[in-house]
């Protein structure tokens, strides 16, 4: 599995990538194969402020349906609008198109890992 050493990680096996002010999240690898098929993707926070650790949405699978956790607390700026049609970009590439928040980052994401960390909390 492949876990980008650029982004840091969560033990509910989210990801996030800061560029200044901005983040990108997702979930892992690791996470979208655990999960399996993703059928959909359900986010009704665009334009949220959301808490690190808060709930920002859902994505269910075939047999499954769960909680996505944010990372890091900031104002939902925008929801990657392809996963409406293509759920599936979150199996085949869960760390570029697979994408699901891009949000304005109010604070530091204090219980962020590292690739090494998170590669070690599920024992990769």
């Amino acid at each position: 599995m492949n876990f980008p050493a650029e982004l840091k990680y969560t033990k509910d096996h989210e990801w996030v990538r800061v560029e200044g002010d901005v983040a990108f999240v997702g979930i892992t690898a690791f996470a979208q194969r655990e999960l399996g098929d993703i059928v959909y993707i359900d986010i009704n926070t665009l334009g949220q402020s959301v808490n690190e650790g808060d709930v920002f949405g859902t994505v269910e699978a075939v047999k499954t349906v769960s909680d996505l956790f944010m990372p890091i607390s900031g104002n939902v700026l925008e929801i990657n609008a392809a996963l409406d049609a293509n759920p599936e970009l979150v199996n085949t590439d869960p760390y570029g198109e697979g994408w699901m928040v891009k949000i304005s980052v109010s604070g530091s994401g204090s219980a962020l890992l590292s690739a090494d960390d998170y590669k070690s909390l599920i024992g990769a």
